[in-house]
């Protein structure tokens, strides 16, 4: 087994080798020169940087800003959505003062920026006490960094690197500030960083959990590998944005497999699901049906489950803006709720009625990039609903017209149900339309279902593709083609 070293640990060979090919220093297939060869080479070099590891420190651990648990999310969200209430506009949040010293800590995991992630001594000698990183431009700053002293500090193990303080400084904001503060010690020769034990090998467990994000990033393909996946394997796969699966609900229903499998206890189980499953869950992208379904399971505490369905129903309940505005105020946390993945069927917003009759209005939203990319033949599919027991779903084409030999925007209903099962039902096709905006109605009709059937139109709105997708379209309303079906049991 390799032993690393501090130069792997902070990758910094990277930040001087530029992804050219192997032609030579200014190849002719890029704009970037290759500055491999002067890394940790004394002929190239200006400054020396020395790198010491020191013991984990109680201040480096920090609640930070994000949610440690799915029982902290709901009542921190709770607190945030009454604050909201009272907000006329909305405030975008404002950026985090860059410390290095103070890192978000999750699960006893530190996570830092790898531009801030040490604490940096400028010296004149290496003898010398310098600063850390947050006196860098400011003079009067102390932290708690301020009390150590090369006397006292106990150093795990040290690595001497010889560094190009220009190219540095041009591929890092750390170093650039470090070395461009204008102070006097932004001149000197020597460069001490001090990096806590765990901190160091951060940049490798970034890096796993990107190759374990990207590799199953379609779980469906592989359910049976990520199956057996420990838990920080799951944590890296499911925390992902680009997670390609049919719908939340899909997530919802691995994970609680997955957790089954793992952790045969129930008390276990629960205790996982609260402070580590739950989290990766993003249960306002749930569909109300299996939400329902959440407050029943036994797997979640008692106490968690209608906190996190009353917030996800809360969040299904706000305005589109809102909705935006909660999903870009955790852009930055490892733990993401709001912000919807994409998902292979797209999710509907659904209105039940079960008296005078059994009746459901369906809402399906598509942004105009989702419309172009159904030329010439392709078709996307709605997230499952249900009426009457029975469960249906939308599909949108682009189709060939065989009269006119255009292509046009179709839609359909499908049942999911197999077999001899009929079904009849009432229904009605609306889309919003400019200029008054609201929904018009284009086709209405009465089918009888049986097994996996559909009904449709191949061209709704009775126009060719290229008008439907025009600039001056009157479907598309700030770039989301809005539809909607109401459909009834007929008795």
């Amino acid at each position: 087994m390799r032993v690393l070293n501090v130069p792997d640990l902070f990758d910094l060979s990277t930040i001087m080798v530029s992804d050219l090919s192997p032609g030579g220093a200014f190849g002719s297939d890029t704009t970037e020169p290759d500055f491999g060869f002067a890394f940790n080479d004394s002929n190239f070099s200006d400054r020396v940087l020395r790198i010491e590891i020191i013991p984990d420190s109680p201040e480096t651990k920090s609640d930070g800003d994000c949610c440690s648990s799915i029982a902290d999310w709901a009542r921190n969200r709770k607190r945030r959505r009454e604050d909201f209430k009272k907000e006329i506009d909305v405030v975008q949040r404002q950026e985090q003062v860059l410390n290095c010293n103070v890192p978000d800590t999750v699960d006893g995991l530190t996570y830092e920026n790898r531009d801030e992630d040490a604490v940096a001594m400028i010296e004149g000698s290496p003898s010398d006490v310098g600063l850390n990183c947050n006196q860098i431009g400011n003079d009067t700053a102390h932290d708690n960094y301020s009390s150590l002293n090369k006397d006292h500090l106990t150093v795990l193990r040290v690595n001497i690197i010889h560094i190009s303080s220009p190219i540095l400084a041009a591929k890092s904001p750390f170093f650039y500030k470090l070395f461009s503060n204008g102070m006097t010690e932004s001149e000197q020769r020597y460069v001490t960083l001090w990096v806590h034990a765990s901190d160091a090998v951060q940049p490798l467990a970034d890096a796993a959990k990107l190759f374990l994000a990207a590799k199953y990033k379609d779980v469906t393909k592989f359910q049976d590998e990520v199956l057996n996946l420990p838990l920080a394997g799951i944590e890296a796969v499911f925390s992902s944005d680009d997670l390609q699966v049919a719908s939340e609900d899909a997530v919802y229903d691995f994970l609680l497999k997955w957790a089954r499998t793992h952790y045969p206890k129930l008390e276990e189980r629960r205790g996982v699901f609260a402070t580590r499953l739950g989290r990766l869950i993003r249960f306002p992208h749930m569909t109300c049906r299996k939400l329902k379904k959440v407050l029943t399971c036994n797997d979640f505490d008692a106490e968690i489950a209608p906190k996190i369905v009353l917030e996800a129903l809360f969040f299904k309940a706000e305005t589109p803006h809102k909705q935006r505005a909660l999903a870009s105020e955790e852009a930055n946390a490892p733990f993401r709720h709001f912000l919807e993945r994409a998902y292979k069927y797209r999710p509907v917003k659904v209105l039940e009625f079960e008296k005078p009759k059994q009746q459901c209005v369906v809402y399906l939203d598509l942004k105009r990039e989702e419309c172009a990319h159904l030329f010439p033949g392709g078709k996307v599919y709605s997230q499952a609903f249900h009426l009457g027991g029975q469960g249906f779903f939308f599909s949108a084409h682009c189709h060939m017209d065989q009269q006119s030999s255009f292509h046009c925007f179709g839609l359909f209903l499908g049942m999911q149900e197999k077999g001899a099962v009929t079904f009849a039902v009432d229904y009605e096709f609306a889309a919003r339309s400019k200029p008054t905006e609201d929904y018009v109605s284009k086709y209405k009709g009465n089918y009888t279902f049986t097994g996996r059937k559909a009904i449709g139109y191949r061209n709704l709105f009775g126009i060719p593709w290229t008008t439907f997708m025009a600039d001056d379209s009157n479907f598309f309303i700030n770039g989301v083609l809005h539809l909607r079906a109401e459909l009834t049991v007929r008795q």
